[in-house]
């Protein structure tokens, strides 16, 4: 898994090229604030209930992400045991971008 900056993502989102999103934050932290992508909370993936992804394909760029990057880390190594081959992890999560972009 590699890790992605909020920095690098953003050129990426702005450079229009094609970003597949996941968040993995609870329903309440989604509502506040989000950048887009697929919603499926840590729990889901982690009991491999993963039907949101079934149209992904396994070797796009996958950035997952939550509040500060650390369930996102855990859900990116899960990604990955069932096949993801390009998954980032974002640092830093939504704290780091709200405080860089807003």
């Amino acid at each position: 898994m590699i890790q992605m900056t909020v920095e690098q993502l953003k050129a990426k989102m702005d450079a229009g090229e094609k970003v597949n999103l996941l968040d993995v934050r609870e329903d309440d932290e989604r509502r506040e604030y989000n950048i887009g992508g697929i919603h499926h909370r840590l729990g889901l993936v982690q009991s491999m209930q993963l039907d949101p992804l079934d149209d992904l394909d396994k070797d796009e760029l996958l950035v997952v992400y939550c509040r500060s990057g650390k369930r996102s880390m855990v859900a990116g190594m899960m990604l990955e045991m069932v096949g993801f081959k390009n998954v980032a992890n974002l640092e830093g999560g939504m704290l780091d971008w709200q405080a860089k972009f807003g």
